[in-house]
């Protein structure tokens, strides 16, 4: 794990409690305090885990004496009825932090589980699925974890670590060269520098720059066909070549089979729907 995801992961879960604790948990009150209970996360449906170091950190936030113990991890499938995990402590602090620990635990793993169907879909044609900067704000690391664990492959995290030159880049530098000249100049050998292009003259213009990535903006299945063809006519200078418009779990399949190498799309963190979950208490 990483200091930057570490640190995220400890924000995400501070202001998800501030949200919701506020200055306290008042029904929480009624349950003695020196209580101790037990409960469980159940699985109500097939998923793909993802989002146990933010569960963790709920409790851990909360009270660090709570234990939890797992029986899938992140990234592996689990069935419906399947036990996730089981805690054990002090019954406020479970009652608690259930909420907010389920809500990371459920919308991170309907992430995964979304990535991971796509990632299926596309088994044995050699295409990678990529995430977007579609993300829910404030929860950039933590979609593009689950992206990860449900088998995908993350993309730029932000503006900040790598560059995409797109149509409004292209027009304000002057073209698909001069925009991609001023990019190689901020080059120190490791930084991503994709350039989209919209048509197949764009994509010759491009390859002809010197562009090692390209990404084909809304191509239709013959447009990407066609693209791979000529790109793979410049050789050991081709491209890296990446489609991204219209892609749906219906549509992948077709789109890798053109050839491309990537297929990027918000679906895996735009269109999210949580993954279905509960927390059964004992309390004794």
């Amino acid at each position: 794990m990483t200091p930057e995801l570490s640190d995220a992961i400890h924000r995400n879960v501070r202001d998800a409690l501030a949200e919701d604790v506020g200055d306290g948990d008042l029904t929480a009150t009624l349950i003695d305090a020196d209580a101790v209970a037990g409960a469980t996360v159940v699985a109500r449906e097939p998923m793909t885990l993802a989002g146990q170091p933010w569960f963790d950190e709920v409790f851990r936030q909360l009270d660090s004496t709570v234990v939890v113990d797992w029986y899938t991890t992140d990234g592996e499938t689990a069935e419906t009825g399947d036990v996730l995990c089981k805690l054990v402590g002090n019954a406020r602090a479970l009652l608690t932090g259930e909420r907010t620990g389920l809500n990371f635990l459920q919308t991170l793993s309907g992430t995964a589980t979304t990535t991971a169907a796509y990632v299926a879909a596309v088994a044995g044609t050699g295409a990678r699925v990529l995430d977007t900067r579609k993300t829910l704000p404030g929860l950039r690391l933590a979609q593009k974890y689950a992206v990860e664990m449900g088998g995908g492959t993350n993309h730029r995290i932000g503006l900040h670590d790598a560059i995409l030159i797109k149509e409004n880049h292209v027009r304000s530098a002057g073209g698909i060269r001069a925009a991609l000249d001023a990019a190689n100049r901020h080059d120190d050998g490791e930084l991503l520098i994709e350039v989209e292009v919209e048509d197949l003259d764009e994509l010759r213009e491009a390859l002809d720059a010197g562009a090692a990535r390209i990404l084909l903006d809304n191509f239709g299945l013959d447009e990407l066909r066609r693209a791979v063809e000529i790109n793979a006519g410049y050789g050991y200078v081709a491209a890296e070549l990446e489609a991204s418009g219209n892609v749906t779990l219906s549509t992948i399949r077709a789109i890798a089979e053109t050839g491309v190498d990537y297929i990027s799309t918000g679906a895996l963190t735009k269109n999210l729907r949580a993954v279905d979950l509960s927390l059964l208490f004992t309390i004794g």
